[in-house]
């Protein structure tokens, strides 16, 4: 492949430019954005080079920064570093590293974008990073929109390298003595993506060596019919969705028999309201046994049952946003958060000292169903290491948690007792001790 010639038919078939756009380019120092910069700068696009130093590798980090840097001087394009504190940021929010680093960089490139008058943020992404992304969906559970990939351009976010495969871009890096950073991360299996890069992607490629083409042909149709569905589906939207008073209803009643019901309510709440396949699961067998008032929550909205039609509506703030864990289940949504549970053998845990948005608690202790539910006036629990009561409006005033943060702030309970506030500190009650034999993770991550 001619990536060169790949890549301007690419831009120009898929309309991501314009001559006019000026296009601020997500620049690594791995060999994929290294390759971006080169093609960018030889089609004759105007473009600025942004560099985000997360200082979680040490020395590598900083040589990555060099890198960049020496390069979009070499090519004689403004360059834009920001190190960030990313250890500090998971310390304050409780979020993973991963979505830490993903809402510093991009809150950062829309700053960018502001000041310098860039009218396009262009990221590194390409084929193979969708075809990961599809297998990482379904291995977690996902409807039909989880398996279109990487989409080319969300608003102003294009990517313009979808069209080419890692073997094409390095080939071509190769050719064109482009300088490049191995991100030692990259060969670690922690990560499920590297699981699947490293592990599943080149046994499947010994079965079939055209995999990323035939791959990318299935989620090219794939994506075709999720298109073809959003058209469908807002049609049906108008027909059987009403409003009023700030309260919107969906009258199953009026959904066509033919289709799948369960489907179609699915697409209808999870395209507009954000609705995750649990919450939808549990809003669809309320609907078949005829239960009412139950509530079920996305980030922004509650749903629930009333005389056999779904009716949804903004969370109120003093919403308690009560959700029931059973037993074996593996997430919840709490507000803008998903808690990952995990079952573990006590044998199998590596570190004890957790960081604050991971928990791991004594299994055999707990009561299911659990609950999730915003702190409520009254709240006590005994944090971890004490062996008195604490309030948890006092804990939370003693680390100097804000207003707004106290109203996000949720708690997990096996019956009456907190066992984790969520984020911050689990109940001594359920600390692992010599006598635990199953363990329970929970990992708590912002959506």
């Amino acid at each position: 492949m001619n990536l060169l010639e790949g890549f301007r038919r690419y831009m120009t078939g898929h309309e991501l430019a314009t001559p006019d756009d000026r296009i601020l380019l997500t620049v690594s120092g791995g060999v994929d954005s290294m390759v971006m910069l080169s093609l960018f700068v030889h089609s004759g696009y105007r473009v600025g080079v942004a560099h985000c130093n997360f200082q979680l590798r040490g020395s590598e980090s900083e040589e990555d920064e060099a890198l960049v840097q020496r390069e979009a001087e070499r090519w004689g394009v403004p360059f834009y570093n920001r190190r960030f504190d990313t250890m500090a940021e998971v310390e304050r929010t409780g979020e993973s590293v991963e979505m830490a680093a993903r809402r510093l960089r991009y809150s950062w490139f829309d700053t960018l974008s502001r000041e310098h008058g860039y009218t396009l943020v262009a990221v590194a992404h390409h084929a193979d990073d969708s075809i990961e992304t599809f297998f990482i969906n379904l291995l977690r559970g996902t409807g039909l929109r989880g398996l279109t990939g990487i989409g080319t351009q969300v608003g102003r976010i294009i990517r313009p390298l979808m069209f080419a495969s890692r073997r094409d871009i390095l080939e071509y890096a190769v050719a064109n003595r482009i300088p490049f950073r191995e991100d030692s991360s990259n060969r670690s299996t922690k990560y499920l993506r590297n699981k699947i890069r490293l592990g599943l992607v080149p046994r499947i490629r010994e079965i079939n060596p055209k995999f990323t083409d035939l791959m990318r042909r299935n989620i090219d149709r794939l994506s075709d019919a999720q298109r073809f569905i959003d058209h469908g589906i807002e049609r049906i939207r108008k027909q059987v969705v009403t409003e009023r008073d700030g309260i919107q209803t969906i009258h199953v009643d009026r959904i066509d028999r033919a289709f799948p019901l369960g489907f179609v309510i699915y697409e209808l709440l999870g395209s507009a309201y954000g609705f995750k396949g649990d919450a939808i699961d549990g809003l669809c067998h309320a609907i078949e046994q005829g239960n009412t008032g139950r509530r079920f929550y996305s980030r922004d909205w509650v749903a629930y049952v009333n005389r056999g039609e779904i009716q949804v509506m903004p969370i109120p703030p003093d919403d308690p946003c009560l959700t029931l864990v059973p037993e074996g289940a593996l997430r919840c949504y709490c507000g803008n958060s998903v808690l990952f549970f995990e079952q573990r053998d006590i044998d199998t845990i590596e570190n004890f000292g957790v960081p604050e948005h991971i928990a791991q608690v004594d299994a055999a202790r707990l009561r299911y169903p659990l609950r999730v539910r915003r702190w409520q006036e009254g709240d006590f629990f005994i944090p971890y290491g004490m062996t008195g009561r604490k309030k948890v409006s006092d804990y939370l005033t003693d680390h100097k948690v804000s207003a707004a943060e106290k109203q996000r702030q949720f708690v997990l309970l096996s019956g009456d007792e907190i066992v984790w506030l969520v984020g911050r500190r689990i109940d001594d009650r359920y600390r692992l001790t010599a006598a635990t034999e199953e363990v329970l993770r929970i990992t708590r991550e912002i959506v």
